[in-house]
């Protein structure tokens, strides 16, 4: 996650009424977000296992998983996007739902293909119909793309106006050809640029969904989910889905000393001498964090430093969580990750409008997506579970948390 989902922050409270903020101040529900929630509260988990009696032992119901591309490079049908299919038909046949989340705009462009040209939209059409053609009956949802607004989820696409048409038109697509799944897209933070753009195709929307992660890259309040779920719901009137929301079970602040032994790792006395060598400094970091800067920051050399020592990218460099990275009373601790999920599912239950949430995620993942560190805690403490699937406290507070959703006859009262 970048600075952008801080400066969504700041952007959307800016223009959020005080009384969205108030945990009992919308009630209502509408006969979109009645329909949605009489099917039942989703209850999800993000990159699964597939031990599934495991899983639905914790009172999980769904799983959240991103979708491979249909072609390979060569525009030949791929094996993994079969090999995917099948996955899903697992999931499904041992009772469990799916959510799957279609490709991403550079899988586009890596295959030689410019979604914002005549002919790039038209195939962009064509694999979205593919998809929902081809996920009937082993996909109960599809959220389109994942974060748009985000750098490295949105590059190469320039600015959000294509990115909103990137999602509009999928689900424009798929939106006769849905029958029983459910579509959608979802924003980090408040999105609301992207969702000031999205409004011509919201028609198509069964939901909107939206990822918050308090107190895990910033300081946060649990007030904040009441803010920011309320107010996609004032803003757009559709059913709301939590589509990505955690906890981090491990990370602590490193000391001046840990930090300087880090710089001087990767061949810098300081953060000074750095900005001096940057290029140099760029060079001496692990290849996949170097394969992520340059990216994000498209080879412009000037916007290094920033993005490495300004953004949060820092917690990666040092592989620390800031003092300030925490909702106060829940440290990054087993302990305080299981009381995270007592405290929060409940309070999120009470919403009648939000259709749903989706925990991130069911397992620690092996090393960090961002900067490709076994030991960075910023993305690999999320789990409900340790790696090899030992249940961590959070697992069972989940359990229970879920157990009173999927026991309750209706909607708790926000009274």
């Amino acid at each position: 996650m970048e600075n952008f989902i801080v400066d969504q922050i700041k952007y959307g409270l800016k223009y959020i009424p005080v009384n969205l903020i108030k945990y009992n101040f919308i009630k209502k529900e509408n006969a979109e977000t009645k329909a949605l929630r009489d099917k039942g509260f989703m209850r999800g988990v993000c990159h699964p296992s597939d031990n599934t009696e495991q899983m639905k032992e914790a009172n999980l119901e769904w799983v959240r998983i991103d979708i491979p591309f249909p072609y390979d490079d060569n525009w030949q049908p791929s094996k993994s996007y079969e090999e995917f299919k099948a996955r899903c038909k697992m999931f499904t046949d041992s009772g469990m739902k799916v959510m799957a989340v279609t490709p991403y705009p550079w899988e586009y462009f890596d295959r030689g293909l410019d979604v914002r040209t005549p002919e790039g939209e038209k195939k962009l059409r064509e694999v979205a119909r593919l998809i929902i053609n081809d996920f009937q009956g082993i996909a109960h949802g599809l959220q389109i793309t994942n974060e748009m607004g985000i750098p490295h989820f949105t590059l190469p696409l320039e600015n959000l106006d294509e990115a909103a048409r990137y999602i509009g038109i999928q689900l424009e697509e798929m939106f006769p050809l849905k029958n029983d799944i459910v579509i959608g897209y979802n924003c980090a933070g408040t999105g609301a640029d992207l969702h000031f753009r999205m409004k011509p195709y919201l028609k198509y929307c069964d939901y909107v969904g939206i990822d918050i992660y308090m107190g895990c890259f910033f300081l946060g309040f649990m007030w904040i989910f009441d803010a920011l779920i309320n107010y996609l719901y004032a803003m757009t009137g559709k059913p709301v889905i939590l589509m990505e929301f955690g906890y981090m079970s491990k990370g602590a602040p490193r000391t001046k000393q840990e930090k300087l032994e880090t710089l001087k790792k990767y061949g810098a006395s300081s953060e000074k001498d750095a900005k001096a060598h940057i290029a140099e400094f760029l060079s001496n970091l692990p290849e996949h964090m170097q394969r992520h800067i340059k990216n994000v920051c498209k080879n412009d050399e000037n916007r290094y430093f920033d993005l490495i020592f300004k953004s949060d990218f820092k917690t990666h460099i040092y592989k620390e969580l800031p003092k300030t990275t925490v909702i106060p009373g829940y440290p990054h601790t087993y302990e305080g990750q299981a009381k995270f999920y007592s405290d929060l599912i409940p309070r999120l239950y009470k919403k009648p409008f939000l259709s749903g949430a989706f925990i991130y995620m069911y397992y620690d993942a092996s090393s960090c997506h961002v900067c490709g560190q076994t030991d960075c805690p910023t993305e690999t403490k999320w789990g409900l579970t340790e790696r090899d699937g030992t249940p961590k406290k959070a697992y069972y507070a989940v359990k229970d948390a879920f157990a009173k959703i999927k026991n309750s006859k209706g909607s708790i009262s926000n009274e």
